[in-house]
């Protein structure tokens, strides 16, 4: 289908792109190769910050794919964080270089998914927040079972110090750039095909989506695998940052509770949410994560009140107020006369 259909005959029409949305997408593609020179530019300090905050967007976005756009809520996505990260030291210990280890142990962690899949999209709602939690903690007790790891004293990833620390530092942000971009990419792709829109009609009914052709079980583990793929490569590029690897650490539920934070604040189901929560989020995390526990109070008080006030998030209501997308993933029917009404499907 083109991007604009037309229906002469009603006066109305069918549109995926705005002006704006053309704007934002080429001003992103500007700032992704203006964001490529900053290892140039910035110092070690700020490197390593924008590398945590892309890291911070991948995660915020495979969550909002999972629970956003595919009606899948977990409370259990730290397992793919914490296996991403194992199997990166898993590998390098194996003699492979560090670098790609970060993306085999992302395809190794994608593959596990696929049969861990068959069971966990059996369960339904709760159901399966809980069981992916169950299977996050079960991960966990494995992986100390592991003498490389040696419980919860945990290694590191020694074959990055071959490297010098200033061309190491630059690579992993270039790499954390590279993946932010693909995965957003690839998302955004999907979103707008028709396993996208699949997708949607699960999350919205998903016995109505079963009359009409729609094969629930395989759309939801296309997203399901996709999700842990991508917080993989998000431990992956942690665990190259940080070198150390802790299993309490990597599968602790806190990565989840930062990634729902993220998209509650931004805007569940919006593409640009997940985008604009991990950039409030970072900022949030820069000025006042030295304040320990009050951090966290300060997060879940935050979480509280856009859940019952903002419960669309900051975009969704830039969104309903304003009639405003950067990032459109669905159609919008626009009628004729000089009050025009849009809805988004």
């Amino acid at each position: 289908m083109t991007s604009h259909t037309t229906f002469a005959s009603h006066g109305m029409s069918i549109e995926r792109w705005t002006k704006s949305s053309r704007v934002a997408l080429g001003s992103m593609a500007a700032m992704l190769a203006l964001l490529a020179l900053a290892p140039a530019i910035l110092g070690a300090g700020a490197i390593d910050r924008m590398t945590a905050l892309f890291i911070y967007v991948i995660l915020a976005a495979m969550w909002n794919a999972l629970a956003g756009f595919g009606g899948l809520v977990s409370v259990g996505q730290q397992v793919f964080f914490g296996l991403g990260a194992y199997f990166t030291i898993r590998l390098a210990d194996a003699g492979l270089d560090p670098f790609l280890s970060v993306f085999a142990a992302a395809v190794v962690t994608g593959a596990l998914s696929i049969p861990l899949s068959l069971f966990m999209l059996r369960l339904k709602g709760g159901e399966f927040a809980i069981g992916m939690w169950v299977v996050a903690e079960l991960a966990h007790l494995l992986v100390n079972l592991d003498r490389l790891i040696q419980g919860e004293t945990g290694t590191s990833l020694i074959s990055l110090n071959l490297y010098d620390s200033g061309m190491r530092r630059a690579a992993i942000y270039w790499l954390a750039l590279a993946s932010m971009a693909a995965l957003l990419g690839a998302l955004f792709m999907l979103m707008r095909s028709r396993a996208g829109a699949a997708m949607q009609a699960i999350r919205d009914n998903e016995e109505a989506a079963t009359s009409v052709g729609v094969r629930v079980t395989a759309t939801k583990r296309l997203l399901f695998v996709l999700a842990a793929f991508g917080i993989a490569v998000a431990g992956g590029l942690w665990l190259a940052t940080a070198t150390t690897f802790q299993p309490k650490t990597y599968f602790s539920v806190q990565w989840t509770a930062y990634m729902i934070f993220m998209v509650l604040v931004g805007g569940i189901g919006k593409f640009e949410g997940a985008i604009l929560g991990a950039i409030l989020f970072f900022v949030i995390e820069t000025f006042f994560g030295g304040t320990g526990v009050w951090y966290l109070i300060g997060l879940g008080a935050t979480a509280l009140i856009f859940s019952l006030y903002l419960p669309r998030g900051l975009w969704g209501e830039i969104e309903r107020r304003f009639d405003f997308q950067l990032l459109p993933v669905g159609y919008r029917l626009k009628l004729p006369g000089p009050n025009k009404i849009k809805w988004e499907e």
